[in-house]
């Protein structure tokens, strides 16, 4: 039998990590190997613990769920940790924050159950990658709060048909539909993938979903 993906809980509300917690070992294919209320605990947790993948909430006392994805799982840590981001409606500024500190997704604090379940087996699966349809599922339902930022004089230029690619990656195609819908390769739009998030210093799909958005280029 496959060992269970162990989960790490954090979030400053006891009620919440409970709820998480019951929902989550009730699942033979998930253990929750532990529980704490702050980012410095998770840290420690995870150290000790060596969780699969943490399920974070953001605003917490001592350290932060951004400082601490960004201590787990960020640029340049030997040993990442997959990080979930799980966040409330008012706090988008904070989930983008966190997604550029190395976290692989996020949901909702609202979402059903089986969404956090689905969500916490694909990234454990995907390698920090969100599938394209939950990605779209997901990050769609924030495009009317993200406000557009302004491109900046050194942001790498992507060429009209890597604009075309990553148009297609926000609205959740997978490279199978991509490559349909643009009469190429998937090897090609692999390619096309890796030079978008090269050139942008993305670390996955789900951070180009969220570039899309903040550059206005989907809506």
């Amino acid at each position: 039998m496959t060992a269970p993906v162990r989960v790490l809980v954090c979030d400053d509300q006891a009620l919440i990590r409970t709820g998480f917690s019951t929902i989550i070992d009730a699942q033979p294919d998930l253990e929750v190997v532990g529980e704490c209320g702050d980012g410095r605990a998770a840290i420690d947790l995870a150290g000790r613990l060596d969780p699969d993948i943490v399920v974070m909430d953001v605003r917490m006392p001592v350290l932060d769920g951004i400082e601490a994805t960004r201590r787990l799982a960020g640029a340049g840590v030997t040993q990442p940790v997959k990080v979930l981001v799980v966040t409330t409606f008012n706090l988008d500024e904070y989930v983008y924050e966190a997604l550029r500190a190395g976290a692989s997704g996020f949901l909702l604090k609202d979402a059903p159950p089986q969404q956090l379940l689905h969500g916490i087996r694909t990234v454990a699966a995907g390698a920090a990658l969100l599938a394209p349809e939950v990605t779209r599922q997901l990050v769609g339902r924030y495009a009317a709060r993200i406000r557009p930022t302004e491109s900046t004089p050194d942001e790498p230029a992507l060429t009209p048909r890597e604009l075309e690619v990553l148009r297609l990656i926000a609205d959740g195609l997978s490279n199978s539909e991509i490559a349909a819908a643009l009469v190429i390769s998937q090897e090609t739009v692999k390619t096309y993938v890796s030079r978008i998030l090269t050139k942008l210093d993305l670390r996955d799909r789900v951070q180009a979903v969220v570039y899309a958005y903040r550059r206005g280029l989907v809506t």
